[in-house]
């Protein structure tokens, strides 16, 4: 039997102002080939999952915390106790706007790296209205902080 103890998972802060830790794929100790699963704190008043998309399908579960999630032209306040499906291919935004930390589950399908975490990493994240489609109108501003 594989067991993945979040407890025992360092993960990896990112320039928004979160931290990842992987739970199933990527360096976790259990490893599937049809999704991948993390939990994500990010900071309060602004840390981020930035404006990003990717082929895989995914959903977010807030399990505390007050967010504002970008998913396409939409934009709309989530809190705990809710999930979010993100469609292949979709632009999409989660925002820490409250004053604690908000942690949230992501799966996704297939299992695989995603573009924005290296992206992120290097400073090289495609701007929202530049490089790829625009923030909904409102929304928080999209973090292309470079790493420090």
């Amino acid at each position: 039997m594989i067991i993945s103890d979040l407890s025992q998972i360092a993960g990896r802060t990112y320039p928004a102002r979160r931290r990842t830790q992987n739970i199933v794929g990527g360096v976790a100790p259990i490893q599937a080939t049809n999704f991948a699963m993390g939990n994500v704190t990010l900071e309060p008043n602004g840390g981020q999952v930035p404006w990003h998309n990717q082929e895989q399908e995914e959903v977010y579960f807030v399990v505390e915390g007050d967010g504002e999630m970008c998913l396409g032209s939409e934009r709309k306040a989530v809190s705990t106790g809710q999930a979010v499906y993100i469609p292949p291919g979709v632009f999409h935004q989660l925002t820490n706007v409250g004053s604690t930390p908000l942690r949230m589950i992501y799966v996704y399908g297939p299992a695989g790296d995603v573009a924005h975490w290296r992206q992120e990493l290097e400073g090289t994240l495609p701007v929202a209205g530049v490089d790829v489609p625009a923030l909904p109108q409102g929304a928080q501003p999209q973090c292309t902080k470079k790493p420090e």
